[in-house]
């Protein structure tokens, strides 16, 4: 039973290298298949790659219009399928990890920069990943507001950013002028959001995590 990870899609090569990196390093870890599958702007789309029994998992770190909508959508209601949670909250402890890679400091103000979006599920899901950050304040590089440089420009002090973006691109450069002393990495291919994925997959499988 093949594993599918789930991804945006990007048309910058960094972010597809990303999406590479996370299903090597998952495939490491599954005596399965693990294939990549898109759900919007490059192929192979998810669709084409559900094609027998397998387990979908969104490499998402929130629940929009993609994971709630088109990836099912895509899936069709397939036999032998079976669709996860997206990442999620999960990302969370990578997404400290590399706010510390980027040299955070004690009484530093940080910052949740987040891609955005139209679906008040999916925003709720950020703030309260900003929460568990230790963020004060939330800032969004598209669709919502408010915009991450704004919160940054309205903070005394010094800022350090987290970003809850999974990969290079065209957000993460948004984030990188945002004004702030120190910006983190995106969450990437960190080992535990590996480990998180394939827990997903175990679960799904009715299993526990293996890691060795």
């Amino acid at each position: 039973m093949k594993l599918v990870l789930a991804f945006h899609g990007t048309r910058d090569p960094r972010g597809l290298a990303v999406c590479s990196s996370i299903a090597a390093a998952v495939q490491s870890f599954v005596d399965v298949p693990v294939v990549v599958g898109y759900a919007d702007v490059v192929q192979p789309d998810v669709r084409s790659v559900v094609d027998g029994p397998c387990v979908v998992v969104p490499v998402f770190l929130a629940a929009g219009y993609h994971v709630r909508v088109d990836i099912p959508a895509q899936i069709g209601g397939r036999d032998g399928v079976v669709l996860t949670p997206p990442l999620g909250l999960d990302a969370v402890p990578a997404v400290r990890d590399r706010l510390r890679e980027a040299g955070v400091r004690r009484g530093d103000a940080v910052v949740l920069a987040a891609a955005g979006s139209s679906d008040a599920r999916a925003l709720a899901t950020v703030r309260r990943a900003a929460e568990l950050v230790g963020a004060v304040g939330v800032g969004f590089v598209a669709t919502a507001s408010p915009r991450v440089g704004e919160v940054v420009a309205g903070i005394r002090g010094r800022v350090a950013v987290a970003s809850w973006l999974l990969a290079p691109g065209v957000f993460q450069g948004v984030v990188e002028r945002c004004g702030a002393e120190v910006v983190a990495e995106p969450v990437g291919a960190h080992p535990l959001v590996v480990e998180a994925l394939v827990r997903r997959y175990w679960e799904a499988r009715g299993g526990v995590l293996r890691t060795a």
